[in-house]
């Protein structure tokens, strides 16, 4: 009994041991739960679903939902852009704060 187990409990898993009563149910978010990291809809590209609309810089009113209240531009996970949209939306959104359509940051008041 030097290291905490008894001499006849060593390969016995069968309940009662450190972690024999534990569920062996695999581990990680089981189907029968309810919580956990739920996806929601699969967000599709709008510009993929609307083949009149296209990325334009001179357009700042469509680009502002690319871009957070802090000026970073949003990523492709979360504004369900396709990689080609979201390069385009991108690159058009620098060139929109280039010629100052559209802010680099926000202003700090103080």
């Amino acid at each position: 009994m030097e290291n905490g187990f008894r001499k006849d409990d060593k390969g016995s898993r069968s309940g009662g041991g450190p972690r024999g009563d534990r569920d062996r149910g695999g581990g990680g978010m089981g189907d029968d739960r309810g919580g956990g990291r739920g996806f929601g809809r699969r967000k599709v590209c709008r510009y993929c679903a609307d083949k009149s609309l296209n990325v334009d810089y001179k357009n700042a009113g469509e680009l502002k939902y690319f871009v957070t209240e802090r000026g970073k531009i949003v990523p492709r996970r979360i504004s369900g852009n396709c990689a080609r949209h979201q390069r385009e939306v991108a690159t058009a959104i620098k060139r929109a704060r280039n010629v100052a359509l559209l802010p680099y940051t926000v202003m700090q008041h103080q």
